[in-house]
């Protein structure tokens, strides 16, 4: 784990984030493809390991029952996908590997909503891949995508 630093495209919002695990995701659900414009690549950490500044940025969306999504009011950029319901995963941030200043050695290790992903494009390389209803289950979470 290392600690990464990072910001938005305008830098009216940056990140610290302590231990950051190296290893990172996919997400293919509609809602992600919709919101990134390709997949979602991004690293679980949770909430008390990030410290943001430029909050007054920061906008927040409600995104499905058991999430939020936030961007930067000034210039558009995610800044990340939260779960919000009761559980295990309440709190922790899926941050875009994109936001920050340096993310080499970290490895994509998952894709989750494989079965929704378009055929558009295929990463190289083998991973763990989980389908919607699999997604679901691992995350504890009962009704559709995203």
């Amino acid at each position: 784990m290392t600690d990464r630093n990072g910001q938005c495209m305008c830098g009216a919002v940056t990140l610290s984030v302590r231990d950051v695990p190296r290893d990172f995701g996919a997400c293919h659900c509609t809602m992600c493809r919709r919101w990134t414009g390709s997949a979602l690549l991004a690293v679980t950490v949770p909430e008390t390991s990030v410290t943001w500044t430029g909050t007054e940025a920061i906008r927040t969306i409600q995104s499905s029952d058991w999430a939020e999504r936030a961007w930067c009011d000034r210039c558009g950029t995610g800044l990340w996908y939260r779960v919000t319901a009761e559980g295990p995963h309440k709190g922790n941030y899926e941050l875009p590997i994109g936001l920050f200043d340096d993310s080499n050695g970290m490895n994509m290790n998952s894709e989750i909503y494989i079965d929704l992903k378009t055929d558009a494009f295929a990463y190289a390389g083998e991973r763990k891949r989980y389908t919607e209803v699999e997604t679901l289950a691992l995350f504890g979470i009962d009704g559709g995508a995203e």
